[in-house]
């Protein structure tokens, strides 16, 4: 009987390109491969990218370019370019880098293994169907990180028509995976291991609304909340139009969702706000702002911004500062507008210089992390349910998260525990200090609040 191949998989870019990575893996997985983690090792390597800014496209390309200088010298035979990168250069790819032998786009990578199968035939793939498709498998998922934190993603692609934005391009329209189409992955994850379920999309606030015509995130998530397992469901890439009071009502009553929400805004100016194309304005924001608030006091809020947008004034700059120091996100990212081709906002005038976006971006930056500084310290004293992501073995301590942080964006908590902790457990810890973004605690095993 033949051996069975090797496949090592590079996952690069977003949590929603990790979930198509596992997805693959399980379809080839299925069909009889055999997964590596040694890409020396490896019959077969695929790469799934990241097409989105131009940093993102950067790694991906030096990724591929390892991967290939790996192929010319060592055992692979078969090196695959997937996912947004390679839907957005489909003939560059292939041209540039001739060691790669197929290219999958991001509507395709249910036919992972039928287009390595064709490669090993003799024959060079261009894998790239409509993408207004939907791509489902039912191979079971291969989660590649950790079974306990496990990422559900409920649609594809993007309606939206950010100026600045190419998923559009990149993923396709919109479009929601059913309702029982989910519950099912997410009872198949349960079963697995999985605890905390962090539902994703490019945006999960209008889920349904081409299913139904309506917004269905609400009665997806309290169906969620029935599943057995599931202890924790996190919600990201929510815009802030689209949460409606019916969300925020089931967001404070269903106890295993977690009082987190991430959010991103990109700015508050209402005239950078129009040029993005975004469909909200400062007051909008800070009425949403405050309704999330009132209903879940204890609510953390992340958000995302974008520096030097074309034509953002310093005074409008200026204006983006005092808004985080009036709003106090509890958590946010800053990205430098990255002028990407095909976008409207490529075409503006009054481009930023790349040194002025950098600028504004450390300052942001700065006004963040004395606000995060100041809310981890007063933590100090509260109990708290962490989630153990795991051990440093240099010092005994354990790492966890709590509520308030999403895995690999936000903060930690170092623990100390009187016994053994696994992975994925959910144990109560008492706050006893910060080091700057994280938290410092004690696991309390018997406690009266």
């Amino acid at each position: 009987m033949k051996e069975p191949m090797n496949v090592y998989f590079v996952s690069l870019g977003c949590d929603k390109n990790l979930v198509d990575s596992e997805m693959m893996l399980g379809i080839l997985k299925k069909r009889g491969y055999q997964l590596t983690d040694d890409e020396n090792l490896a019959d077969v390597i695929v790469v799934n990218t990241c097409g989105f800014i131009r940093d993102a496209q950067e790694e991906s390309v030096e990724t591929l370019l390892t991967m290939a200088e790996l192929k010319a010298s060592g055992r692979c035979r078969v090196l695959v370019a997937a996912g947004c990168l390679a839907q957005r250069f489909q003939e560059d790819v292939l041209k540039e880098i001739p060691e790669i032998d197929a290219v999958i786009g991001t509507a395709s990578w249910q036919k992972i293994a039928d287009t390595i199968d064709h490669v090993l035939a003799g024959q060079r793939q261009a894998c790239f169907d409509d993408l207004s498709l939907m791509p489902v498998s039912k191979a079971d998922r291969v989660m590649s990180v950790c079974s306990y934190s496990s990422y559900l993603k409920i649609a594809e692609g993007c309606n939206k028509r950010c100026t600045y934005c190419i998923i559009p391009f990149l993923r396709g329209p919109f479009r929601s995976y059913p309702v029982e189409y989910l519950l099912d992955q997410a009872r198949k994850l349960a079963a697995g291991g999985t605890k905390e379920l962090i539902l994703v999309a490019q945006e999960t606030t209008v889920y349904g609304i081409d299913l139904e015509g309506r917004k269905m995130l609400p009665e997806l998530l309290t169906a969620l909340c029935r599943i057995e397992g599931i202890e924790w469901i996190r919600l990201l890439y929510c815009y802030p139009e689209e949460i409606t009071e019916e969300l925020i009502e089931v967001m404070a009553r269903e106890p295993k969702i977690c009082h987190y929400l991430d959010m991103p805004i990109q700015h508050c100016n209402d005239r950078i706000l129009k040029l993005m194309g975004r469909k909200t304005n400062k007051e909008e924001l800070k009425g949403v702002i405050a309704r999330l608030r009132k209903a879940m006091p204890d609510v953390a809020l992340r958000t995302t911004l974008i520096a030097g947008f074309p034509g953002e004034t310093e005074e409008e700059h200026e204006e983006l500062l005092a808004f985080i120091r009036e709003i106090r996100f509890d958590r946010l990212g800053v990205f430098t507008y990255s002028r990407e081709e095909g976008t409207k906002a490529a075409d503006m005038p009054d481009q930023v210089p790349e040194d002025v976006k950098v600028a504004r971006q450390a300052r942001l930056m700065e006004a963040q992390q004395e606000i995060a500084f100041a809310q981890a310290e007063e933590m100090t004293g509260r109990l708290l349910p962490v989630l153990v992501d795991g051990r440093l073995p240099e010092s005994g301590i354990y790492v966890g998260r709590t509520y308030r942080d999403a895995p690999d964006v936000d903060g930690y908590v170092y623990l100390d525990a009187d016994g053994e902790l696994i992975s994925g457990d959910i144990v109560n810890v008492r706050i006893t200090d910060s080091n700057a973004y994280d938290l410092i605690g004690d696991v309390e095993y018997e406690f009266t609040e």
